[in-house]
């Protein structure tokens, strides 16, 4: 099912990113039956901070809701404003919280701050007495993350005197997990019990602890809400295992030229890589601005007619340089696309090149790209598409 399409952008693209929003939908749902595999109501919501994992939130939350999701979460009050445009109803969460100044805004747009400390709490208690009405409010609790959330000895503080509350509805109590793609690990556990010490001593409010690994961890970290970031858009969340999350992204880049080098010549700057024998050069339309990383210099492959080829010398802001010598000739003329992510490299297979992982390779996703939205899960493949909202 095609989306929206502008056939002149399309063609003026030096590079193509697709995104299929059925596979997204598809993950979700397989996440959210995940959860509920014990007969247990539990409820999964939808984590679409830095713009979705790099695929866009307008786009995917809109898509998610049609599919049944009713709770999104974003890390900046800009985010949840742009994402209430196309998001009238549902519940947003705020994961930064209030910064001073921010109630209004907050307020203004409907969105619920997780608040990660008594001062937060404070302010947001203040800001339900000034505006006459009781506000939605979350409480995070940090178990053992050391980030961001009500410390040990706040959340005793917030035990004690119940009353902090006043004015406000607690729509949420939650947690963030240290390590929950690794399963063995004892943290999870000693995260857990302290959780649930909080919980029974916080009686009445939905709860939540899984992110998209821990929903794996099984159902002694479900609870009432589920909060999956990275498996919906295709990341394994299972490392070292197979990734049993549906793929997302397809990344494409034209051919702009190519060019024949004698052996013993260099490519790119610095001369970072030197050809072993008479070489044929391909470039291609992407480079370190579009969230190609520098630190990939000879060191991946892309994808071409078939072919394993590798990316050669330094990348550079927006051209990357590619040994095409065993390739057919007539399969890397100008204009031939070039599987940059895809089938054959995954976002976490290009992090493992990066010395990164697949998080960061989905939000640097530059802003340059061609973005085409399919329904490519239920009805067809990626090569079809051309379409974007």
């Amino acid at each position: 099912m095609s989306i929206s399409g502008d056939d002149d952008a399309a063609r003026r693209a030096g590079a193509i990113l697709s995104i299929d929003l059925g596979a997204i939908a598809a993950n979700w749902r397989g996440l959210r039956d995940a959860g509920r595999a014990t007969g247990r109501p539990v409820d999964c919501a939808a984590v679409l901070k830095a713009d979705a994992y790099g695929t866009g939130a307008a786009v995917v939350g809109a898509r998610l809701a049609a599919e049944g999701c009713r709770h999104f979460f974003v890390a900046h009050i800009d985010e949840g404003i742009a994402l209430r445009r196309v998001l009238p109803e549902p519940p947003i969460y705020v994961l930064n919280g209030l910064l001073p100044g921010t109630e209004p805004d907050f307020v203004e747009h409907r969105l619920i701050p997780v608040l990660n400390h008594l001062g937060q709490l404070n302010v947001w208690r203040a800001a339900a007495q000034r505006f006459n009405q009781a506000l939605d409010a979350v409480v995070h609790l940090d178990t053992g993350l050391h980030r961001l959330g009500f410390s040990a000895e706040d959340a005793q503080v917030l035990i004690n005197e119940r009353g902090r509350l006043r004015g406000l509805r607690l729509a949420l109590i939650m947690s963030h997990l240290v390590a929950s793609e690794e399963t063995s690990n004892p943290v999870n556990g000693e995260q857990l019990s302290r959780f649930r010490t909080f919980v029974r001593a916080m009686p009445g409010a939905p709860t939540s602890l899984a992110n998209s690994s821990g929903i794996f961890l099984g159902p002694d970290y479900h609870f009432d809400l589920l909060r999956p970031g990275a498996a919906l858009y295709g990341i394994n969340p299972l490392p070292g295992q197979s990734n049993p999350m549906l793929p997302v992204v397809t990344l494409r880049a034209h051919i702009l030229q190519t060019r024949r080098i004698d052996a013993f010549q260099t490519v790119g700057y610095g001369g970072a890589w030197r050809s072993a024998r008479p070489s044929r050069i391909a470039t291609i339309a992407l480079g370190y601005a579009d969230g190609y990383f520098r630190n990939l210099v000879n060191r991946t492959h892309v994808h071409l007619a078939g072919h394993s080829v590798p990316v050669v010398g330094r990348i550079s802001m927006d051209l990357v340089t590619i040994d095409t010598t065993d390739v057919p000739e007539a399969d890397c003329q100008p204009g031939a696309m070039v599987e940059v992510l895809g089938p054959h490299l995954t976002p976490d297979d290009l992090a493992d090149h990066a010395r990164t992982n697949a998080y960061e390779i989905m939000t640097a996703l530059g802003r340059r790209y061609y973005r085409a939205y399919f329904d490519g899960y239920a009805g067809g493949p990626a090569e079809d598409a051309g379409e974007t909202a």
